[in-house]
């Protein structure tokens, strides 16, 4: 069975490109394009005013172990943590050559009736361009002391932080309620 000429399906039409057509593809690539342009234009200005990816710049200062009393050995350890960076850091534990045992970061909390409570925690956050000022009602690090440390005695310890490395510092043996 053969079709007549009126009967066959029309031949696909080729696409043309027209004025029109050409238009509507360079409106519908140039909405990216400019979101792009945009982006790229506000990272530029983030970079360049040092506020992007600046590495985390730690530095440790106002060191002090309190003294124990009695015949208790456990006692503990402060620090003022400035992070001057672009980046937040974490630290992630403090250590002691002069230290009997393990030295561990603790929060404490008070609670009704002055009494208090003390959880160890793994780490501790330090925001950029901000500090951590470690307290006795607050973040501590708490360690088992030497019995020959006197006040005035210096006890060399290393934090160690995330991105900030290791930082040796000393903590001076204060009398609780004392400065550094």
């Amino acid at each position: 069975m053969t079709l007549s000429t009126a009967e066959r399906p029309a031949a696909p039409r080729a696409w043309r490109p027209t004025r029109r057509r050409i238009t509507d593809g360079l409106l519908a690539a140039l909405a990216p394009i400019a979101a792009c342009g945009v982006a790229l234009g506000g990272l530029t200005t983030w970079v360049g005013s040092g506020n992007a990816g600046g590495p985390a710049r730690i530095t440790v200062t106002d060191g002090r172990v309190f003294l124990p009393y009695g015949e208790v050995r456990d006692t503990a350890a402060f620090f003022r943590i400035s992070n001057s960076g672009g980046s937040d850091d974490r630290l992630l534990k403090v250590t002691s050559s002069a230290v009997r045992g393990e030295a561990t970061l603790s929060r404490h909390r008070m609670a009704a009736g002055n009494a208090a409570s003390a959880e160890t925690v793994d780490s501790a956050g330090i925001p950029a361009g901000g500090s951590l000022a470690m307290s006795p009602f607050g973040l501590d690090v708490t360690l088992r002391a030497d019995p020959k440390w006197v006040a005035g005695t210096y006890v060399p310890f290393t934090l160690h932080f995330q991105h900030g490395g290791r930082i040796e510092v000393q903590a001076r043996v204060v009398r609780p309620g004392e400065g550094g």
